[in-house]
């Protein structure tokens, strides 16, 4: 059984989540919020609350065990991006991209 948890609209680029994202795929949830516990980024708290989601989702709804649970899926996708822009000199503007993203982690059992 597979359980979702997305996040989305985070404040943060998708470039910036998916350094975080390759480091804890594939591990154990334990072992995955231990990781991001002790990375020097304050963007890990991102990833940590929508995996912790994703374990509480499991846990709630079809009654798994937390410490059996395996990330099988995780990634971070482009969300929308809000255009800003700063005026230059001679009159000209030059364009600020605020970049934003959406975190999918898809749990399973360690059994399957």
């Amino acid at each position: 059984m597979e359980v979702r948890a997305v996040s989305k609209d985070t404040g943060v680029s998708a470039s910036k989540i998916r350094l975080l994202v390759n480091l804890v795929r594939g591990k154990k949830v334990d072992e995955a919020l231990n990781i991001l516990k002790f990375t020097p980024t304050p963007n890990a708290r991102f990833v940590a609350k929508v995996i912790k989601s994703a374990a509480a989702n499991a846990e709630n709804n079809f009654q798994m065990t937390p410490s059996d649970l395996k990330i099988v899926k995780i990634y971070a996708d482009v969300a929308r991006t809000l255009k800003r822009f700063k005026p230059r000199a001679r009159g000209s503007v030059s364009p600020i991209l605020k970049r934003s993203s959406h975190i999918t982690v898809v749990v399973a059992g360690e059994e399957e």
